[in-house]
Formats: C-alpha cells, structure tokens, sequence
C-alpha cells in the first residue's frame, strides 16, 4: 500500500502543496539534501520512495542501525559511478540517521556537499541534538506530523478496498475500524500491520476480530463524547484528591485508547498551578517538563513522563490560593475596580514624563533595608482589597509567614 506518487501521500499536507519544497524537488532535475523529521510511521520512508519513483533516480536504502563507513561509502562511490556512466542521479535514503556516529556522518558530507546523491536521512529524533552540524546546514529540514484519526481512518478505508491491499475480500465493521483508528496512534504503518493481522482470521472484520488479532481489549472511550469528559474530569479529580493509584489508572485509559498525549499534558500543567499552586512550587516545573519530554519524544515512552507528573501532582500538598487569588483580581478588573497607576510607579523614561511627574517620589527597594520599602502600589480603589491569601499546607507555609509580614509592613499595619 506504499503510495507511489506525492498525490496518494495521506498526510502532511503542508509539506506536499504547489511550491513546497518536495514539490519543488520531485520537479526539478538539481539534487536536494532533506532531513525528514517525525514519529514512527508518518511517511517518511514512503517519501524518499516517492521522490525516487517519480523523478526516475535510483533508489539506494542504507539502515543506519547496521551499516557502516565502508557501506555508506560503497553507496556514495556507486552513485558517482552510475552519474558519470549514465548521467542518471541516485537518491540515498538513511533510515534512522540519528543512530550514525560522528565519523559515519562525516563520510555523508562529500557526497552532500557536492550533490552526488540526492540524500535523504529520516530520523525520530530531534536532529538538532543528534546530527552533526555541518551535515544538517548542508541540509533542508522537514518535519512530518502523526497522522489525524482522519489520515488513518483514510488509509485503512483504502487498504480494504485497492487491489495491492484486499482488494475487497474483506469488510470491516465500523467499529472495528475505529477501534484500529484509536490503536494505531497516528502511525499508518501499525494500522496497516493490525489490519493485516485482522484479515487473516476473517473475512468479515468485526471488533472481536481486532481485540483477538492484536491481542488487546477496546477501551470503551468515545474522545468527543461523554467518556472523554468523564474520565478527564476523574482523572483530575483522583490527583486532587491525592489518589495516585487511581490518577494512574485513568492515564493509562486514556492513552490506551488513543487521547493525544498533549491534552493529557495540558491538563496536568494547568492542575500543577490550579490545585498545587503555591503548596509545591516544584510541581509545575515536573508537569511542564513531562509536557517538553512528551512534544519532544512522544508515545510510546512519553507516558513514563506523564506518570511521574501525575504521581508528583497526586503526592504534593494541595493549594488552590493561586488559583482564587488571579479570579478574585480579575473579578474586580470585570467589576470596573480600577483606578489610576499612582504617579510613582509611572513610566519615567520617554521624554516628558518628568513633565508630567510619572516617576516622582519613587523609592527603590533595593535601596532599603531587606529589599523592602513602604508606599503605595495598588490603585486607591483596590488597596485594601486581599486577592492572594495562602494557606498552611506544604511549602506554601512559610510563604503565607512571610507575605503576612510584608502585607502588614507595606499598609502600615
């Protein structure tokens, strides 16, 4: 079912319209070096197929898992020779690129350099930490996307029907085809491999077909109906109420029924700040980390840094101070308490302010004693208002010792 031309490519639709640069190169007849970027099964190596197939190069695949400098080097003076014998160019596809050492990457250079092949290197890593910097300036970057639900669901509709695939000897039910949608995790080469799988126990593909071929159950999870909200409101509610086991759970339901890990990873961010907040402050650097780590590497390993912030979520004391403190401020924004910025805390630095007084009677706190200074910083019509008011759980404690302190010095209390 490998497509053969950029047209039956399902997918990264903003690396395939008029003008882009695989357009241009599939074109144009100038060798072009490319560093294809994205996760498993995005079409990468169906790509570098393509652009052979269509511009009439030779196609020469090195596996960077078990090729070395005496390969690639072999590879490269083959393709100078079939250049220079025949004129005809030759597309060097690297599978998993990032696996190639210093020294292996370095032989990729010349070639590179002096457009002897038309190279292609696919990887699922950041390029940008595991591949040499003279190879990648040399090189254009494109990165791929994991497929939609649509993109899958796509690819699987045409696998059942075209003759390379089966051809119409099988049917598949509607919802074994969104169960296969939901396993496949955007990876169109898995979907394919579990259809595959199906088809050879029936004709007739049903959900228990699927549940027997891949050997793992349906998880009953409709992501834009009432199973979505309520395991995401269950989840939330378990690390709120410090139930790690259970928080746990609902994570690996929603991973395993295929929910976009960075929903998952939004939604413990705003509960770091929401519902930690000030109690442990470390708990949102553990949450935006894990949501790096998942943009970063995905699934499947990302749902090891899911689970440490969930646990890390779960475990520390609770705190929902910052969260009333932004509402009540902005609750009396809405009501029209607003006022003037007193004249001393304006900005004094455009000509003419002094004209105006801005900056006037400021004091600079690191001028005093503890960094600490008494005058007026609210608006008149909010300064007795109280928006942040902490609470004594956790780390929060010596926190609300503190801003008590400062709050009763700075009113002149």
């Amino acid at each position: 079912m490998r497509p053969r031309t950029l047209d039956e490519v399902i997918g990264q639709r903003h690396l395939l319209g008029p003008g882009t640069p695989l357009r241009r190169l599939v074109e144009s007849e100038a060798p072009m070096s490319l560093f294809l970027w994205g996760p498993p099964g995005t079409g990468k190596t169906t790509l570098a197929y393509v652009v052979s197939n269509v511009t009439k190069r030779r196609f020469v695949e090195v596996s960077a898992v078990s090729a070395g400098v005496k390969d690639v080097r072999a590879a490269i003076d083959n393709a100078r020779r079939e250049l220079g014998m025949s004129g005809r160019q030759t597309v060097l596809f690297v599978d998993e690129v990032h696996r190639f050492n210093k020294a292996q990457q370095d032989a990729l250079l010349p070639a590179v350099e002096n457009r002897w092949v038309t190279f292609i290197g696919a990887t699922t890593e950041n390029p940008f930490f595991s591949v040499i910097s003279p190879l990648l300036s040399r090189s254009l970057l494109l990165t791929l996307e994991s497929l939609s639900e649509d993109d899958i669901r796509a690819v699987l509709e045409r696998a059942v029907s075209d003759p390379r695939g089966l051809g119409g000897r099988a049917t598949l039910a509607p919802q074994a085809l969104e169960h296969l949608v939901r396993l496949a995790g955007g990876d169109a080469r898995r979907s394919l491999t579990y259809l595959e799988a199906a088809a050879l126990l029936a004709d007739d593909i049903t959900i228990e077909v699927v549940e027997k071929a891949v050997d793992k159950a349906a998880v009953r999870y409709d992501r834009q109906g009432d199973q979505h909200y309520d395991v995401i409101s269950a989840f939330i509610k378990s690390m709120r109420g410090s139930d790690a086991d259970a928080a746990l759970h609902y994570l690996a339901r929603m991973i395993e029924a295929g929910e976009d890990p960075r929903f998952i990873a939004r939604r413990i961010v705003i509960f770091a700040s929401e519902d930690v907040g000030m109690a442990d402050p470390t708990c949102l650097q553990t949450a935006v980390a894990a949501a790096q780590a998942v943009q970063l590497i995905g699934l499947p390993e990302g749902q090891i840094n899911l689970a440490h912030a969930v646990i890390h979520c779960a475990m520390a004391p609770k705190s929902n101070a910052v969260v009333k403190a932004i509402g009540a401020a902005v609750g009396d924004v809405r009501r029209g308490l607003i006022g003037q910025v007193p004249g001393h805390l304006r900005d004094a630095h455009y000509p003419g302010a002094a004209k105006l007084g801005h900056g006037d009677g400021y004091k600079y706190p690191h001028d005093f004693d503890h960094g600490l200074v008494r005058q007026e910083y609210a608006p008149e019509q909010v300064r007795d208002r109280r928006y942040y008011e902490p609470t004594r759980h956790g780390a929060e404690a010596p926190v609300a010792d503190r801003w008590a302190k400062i709050r009763d010095f700075l009113r002149g209390s």
